[in-house]
């Protein structure tokens, strides 16, 4: 990401937003409206389900790019553009067919009418699952476009929607908007761009994530993160919403894009409306979302950054987060509690972290473990890890045997 200069451009933002004013009430289209038109073309068979590298992956970066800019979104790209560029490398990018393939980021600011210097990051993935295979739940079944609506065609729409929104409105603080890649490969594009940040880390007061937001459908809407800072609690009070009912997750790992900021000290959330049968399956088209469900969780996001935005920034203190119940491994039944080291790429699936309290910790499963068996099953790769899992339910017992340098040990797994 190139350093930013905010100021040479502060004119041509102004004049856009004044351009912006002009347009008449009743032509502007209604959230529900705006986030269907959005979500239907994100989704659209033509998209081929967006998988990092692929032709409509690029497609919709485009989309993405020329909304920001219609938006008057500042670039926070590479080169003085909104494109930041990074090379797809480790064993799901290889397993999928898109290895050393290029894909990219889509970052955008709207400048903060106060503390212009001041940061807040708000995050979605944009890539999809594609055509299935391997990252599908039904990943023996002949190859199909997974449209790939409520993951992430939902959080993506919602982040367009807010850019939008603070471009006509800004808040106090810079608002750094970015749309990443590579989400579904292992958190590919958010760790490259939290890893090559330009900005003073001090400068940003937390990120928030949507992923996984457009099937309410009257159930609790979970915030994950909630841990990761003191200042949350009131935060999310002062934001309440009357159609919502919210629970709340302190922990700041899983498998979405805030766990890659989460890492390196940043306070995060993750607002996430529920996984569903359609999870990481064809059948997960934009005809299922839930708009108003929608509405009503961007109008929560748009009130929580708005206060924290207000919150002075050494009130918003970082604090290391993570909770056994958090999907670090997002699928159906029980999960070890262990986020993977996608960048591995020998034989067996080697362990990156550890959930404190997690069925991993209490069986002594250790950071960079490479689990090779599970009962009689042979591990060679995550894919078989992920099938391996799935086969328990909670109080299940097994025994995992794990490669620690140059021992073997087996060790017995509570569920």
């Amino acid at each position: 990401m190139k350093k930013l200069t905010l100021l040479p451009h502060l004119f041509l933002l102004i004049g856009l937003l004044i351009l912006a004013s002009c347009t008449t009430e009743n032509r502007k289209p209604t959230t529900e409206s705006f986030l269907k038109e959005h979500i239907e073309w994100l989704a659209d068979d033509a998209r081929k389900g967006r998988l990092a590298g692929s032709a409509g992956e690029a497609e919709s970066a485009n989309y993405i790019e020329n909304l920001f800019l219609q938006f008057g979104l500042i670039p926070a790209g590479d080169d003085d553009t909104y494109l930041q560029y990074y090379t797809l490398t480790g064993p799901m990018p290889q397993a999928m067919g898109k290895e050393n393939h290029l894909s990219r980021n889509i970052a955008g600011i709207v400048p903060g009418t106060v503390y212009p210097n001041q940061y807040i990051i708000v995050g979605a993935h944009f890539d999809g699952q594609g055509m299935g295979g391997i990252i599908s739940m039904d990943h023996d079944a002949e190859p199909q476009i997974h449209n790939s609506a409520d993951d992430n065609a939902s959080g993506t729409a919602g982040l367009l929607w807010l850019a939008g929104q603070f471009a006509e409105n800004p808040a106090e603080k810079s608002i750094l908007f970015v749309a990443f890649s590579g989400e579904e490969l292992g958190l590919l594009g958010s760790r490259y761009f939290a890893r090559n940040l330009e900005l003073d880390q001090d400068s940003i007061a937390a990120m928030i994530n949507l992923d996984m937001i457009g099937r309410l459908e009257g159930r609790e809407l979970t915030i994950f993160g909630t841990g990761t800072s003191s200042a949350w609690e009131a935060i999310l009070d002062s934001a309440a919403h009357d159609s919502l009912t919210i629970a709340t997750n302190p922990s700041g790992s899983g498998a979405s894009d805030h766990a890659s900021f989460h890492e390196i000290g940043i306070p995060v959330l993750h607002y996430f409306s529920g996984t569903h049968e359609n999870y990481h399956r064809n059948t997960d088209t934009a005809d299922l979302i839930d708009y108003d469900g929608m509405k009503w969780i961007l109008d929560h996001t748009e009130q929580v950054i708005r206060v924290l935005s207000e919150t002075p920034i050494e009130e918003i203190e970082f604090r290391e987060s993570s909770d056994p119940r958090s999907p670090v491994m997002r699928q159906d039944g029980v999960t070890l509690g262990v986020l993977p080291d996608y960048t591995y790429s020998g034989t067996g699936f080697r362990i990156e972290r550890i959930q404190a309290g997690s069925p991993a910790e209490r069986a002594g499963i250790e950071p960079e473990d490479i689990i090779v068996g599970i009962n009689n099953k042979i591990i060679e790769n995550i894919y078989d890890y992920m099938d391996a899992i799935g086969s328990y339910e909670r109080g299940d017992e097994t025994v995992v045997k794990v490669r620690r340098s140059d021992e073997l040990v087996e060790l017995n797994v509570i569920f």
